[in-house]
């Protein structure tokens, strides 16, 4: 169904409508057989990137968008309710800017921005550790000075984009024990001692590669670490609170499009001589998924508004997370149980949908974590 957007400009509506003719042309007809194979699809990553799209909410002065982080998401949104890969590819390579753009020196913003909003180049970020997910303070990976350079050593998993991206943004330890002693530092891909490592098997978003990456004794350039050692735990957080808007958003796109299937499919199959919308055990299931879908959307929207207008909104970001992906868990499954046995074969694309939502409830702080920030806020 159409989505009946509130958009702040003339400008956001030409976006929007332009974010639709691409997703609609070049993602909607190919994710299917990209998904199938397993196989990331750089070009048409790349396609968005020269849109524009991969710098949106960032400063017009160093290649971005300047636009307001309510219209990036209502574009994540959108391209989510396409292709779920390519949009946490944007939201990444978005995180992957985002220590450079708010933590770097001016030095370092005019000399890297511009070729990472620039549209050829895809990031990663280096978080977490098989022993540090959700406690990031225990992160193991050191970063030792040596003369001008610094020396990366250990591994980082779960790393989106891992062996296919131009830089990553690795989080290491500079310091002592603890929080405090973590920095940031932009790493190219191509350093000598960066060791991708064999793509995990998942359970679904088949397109987008989800690896280790070793670091064995490579050497850093010491003007690559972001801001000030020892400010890489604050860079995490604040980066984190705004991926979990995108994954807010994400997680919208894919229930949006999980009923806008699911009423198409109810308003055509037939039982008992009727469409099965007109029975109540569908309608008002249908009803259900669409009144979540629409609070999932509002949550997002509100909590970005206030990071739009410089409010706190840490908290709000969580609840957004949290509610949005719980729900497009919900619906995703309430599209099979629509579809019946139709939803439970690989001819509707329903079952995989379900299969995404479930990362969604994990990536960018697990629910769990979600639920520990609100509750601790209260």
């Amino acid at each position: 169904m159409k989505v009946h957007r509130l958009l702040p400009t003339e400008d956001a509506v030409d976006l929007i409508g332009l974010v639709e003719e691409i997703a609609d042309g070049e993602l909607a007809p190919r994710v299917a057989d990209f998904e199938a194979r397993g196989e990331f699809p750089r070009e048409a990553v790349r396609t968005l990137a020269r849109a524009g799209l991969f710098g949106l909410p960032y400063p017009q002065e160093h290649g971005g968008g300047g636009q307001p982080y309510e219209v990036y998401l209502h574009v994540v949104e959108l391209i989510a309710s396409r292709w779920l890969a390519v949009a946490e590819a944007l939201n990444v390579h978005t995180l992957s800017c985002h220590g450079i753009a708010h933590f770097g020196t001016d030095v370092q913003r005019k000399q890297h921005l511009p070729d990472l909003l620039g549209g050829e180049l895809l990031g990663a970020n280096c978080l977490s550790e098989h022993e540090a997910g959700s406690d990031l303070a225990s992160i193991a990976t050191t970063a030792t000075r040596d003369g001008d350079d610094y020396v990366l050593r250990g591994t980082k998993a779960w790393v989106t984009h891992s062996g296919i991206a131009d830089y990553y943004a690795v989080y290491a330890r500079t310091g002592g024990p603890g929080a405090r002693g973590l920095s940031c530092l932009l790493v190219d891909a191509d350093t000598a001692g960066v060791l991708p490592q064999r793509p995990e098997k998942k359970m679904g978003v088949s397109s987008s590669p989800t690896a280790q990456v070793v670091f064995d004794h490579a050497r850093v350039p010491g003007d690559r670490l972001i801001g000030r050692p020892g400010k890489g735990f604050l860079i995490a957080m604040d980066a984190l609170d705004c991926g979990r808007l995108a994954i807010g958003a994400c997680a919208v796109g894919l229930a949006q499009a999980a009923l806008d299937y699911a009423v198409d499919y109810a308003r055509q199959r037939r039982q008992f001589g009727q469409p099965i919308m007109s029975f109540q055990g569908i309608g008002f299931l249908l009803a259900d998924m669409a009144t979540a879908v629409s609070a999932a959307r509002a949550l997002v929207l509100h909590a970005a508004r206030l990071r739009d207008t410089g409010r706190p909104f840490s908290v709000e970001a969580a609840k957004a997370k949290l509610f949005a992906t719980d729900m497009a868990m919900r619906v995703t499954t309430d599209a099979v149980q629509v579809l019946g046995g139709a939803g439970y074969v690989a001819d509707h694309p329903v079952e995989r949908w379900m299969r995404e939502a479930k990362l969604l409830q994990i990536v960018e702080g697990t629910n769990q974590i979600q639920r520990l920030v609100v509750s601790r806020a209260l």
